[in-house]
């Protein structure tokens, strides 16, 4: 698949570090969770989770996302997509669960939207560093909303992990988590001692080369799982004995630990 030469319609600054990108393409097909691989011209392609159909979500850390941090309302990037599994929607009937931490927002947003509009009651737990960072809390108020923040400048002073120690997680159908992998392990370990992991999905980062399940580059031990084909949205029971919360790859295939 070719890029899509796409025009920056607008740009919103979510926080310091932290972006919205419109485009003048629409990828109407999209499931929440899944990503597009973006071409920086001159610098870089990598892979961004959609936060809306024509939108993607970005913070500023390295060569790529520092680039488009450069560019402003009329330039162009290139996309090609939508790739991999995404989030599996709730039903109707369904009580559902959010559990975001940071940017990890990003890729669940676009499932709150989908509940909000089929009148479905959502439970958030929005975590961040500070009040400054906090992601799309209006897009998540279909319901009760509990922030966190490691400073304890908005909310809760800790982690998500703190609120959800005390949150009663077997009445929800539907868990949905994102956010730093760290983060997302120890709701792993917490949601597993309950015996819920098998109704959450987790939506994982990992480096991509090709982003369409060729190279290898995102397998994951032990069962060789491509997070940019199989994933990048895996169940919990899919996790478990993986490398997930250990460790990760870099560009030349080394683990990296967390």
């Amino acid at each position: 698949m070719r890029p899509i030469h796409s025009k920056i319609t607008e740009i919103i600054e979510e926080s310091p570090n932290v972006r919205t990108f419109f485009f003048d393409t629409h990828f109407e097909t999209a499931i929440p969770g899944q990503f597009v691989m973006v071409w920086v011209h001159g610098t870089d392609e990598v892979p961004m989770t959609l936060s809306g159909k024509n939108s993607i979500t970005v913070q500023k850390v390295g060569d790529a996302t520092s680039r488009m941090f450069e560019l402003g309302i009329g330039d162009h990037m290139g996309l090609r997509g939508p790739f991999g599994r995404g989030f599996t929607p709730p039903e109707k009937d369904e009580k559902v669960l959010f559990i975001a931490g940071g940017v990890g927002a990003a890729p669940i947003a676009p499932l709150a939207d989908i509940i909000k509009a089929r009148g479905i009651e959502g439970h958030t737990i929005l975590g961040s560093r500070c009040c400054d960072e906090i992601l799309f809390r209006e897009r998540f108020a279909c319901g009760r909303v509990d922030i966190t923040t490691d400073d304890g400048s908005e909310g809760r002073s800790g982690f998500v992990t703190d609120q959800l120690a005390e949150t009663d997680t077997s009445d929800y159908d539907r868990i949905y988590v994102c956010g730093p992998e760290i983060m997302m392990y120890k709701v792993f370990e917490i949601l597993k001692t309950r015996d819920v992991h098998v109704k959450t999905e987790f939506s994982l980062h990992r480096y991509f080369k090709c982003g369409i399940g060729v190279c290898g580059a995102c397998s994951m031990d032990p069962e060789g799982l491509r997070v940019c084909r199989d994933g990048p949205v895996f169940n919990g029971s899919e996790l478990e004995g993986s490398e997930f919360g250990h460790y990760e790859r870099d560009s030349s295939g080394c683990k990296c630990h967390f």
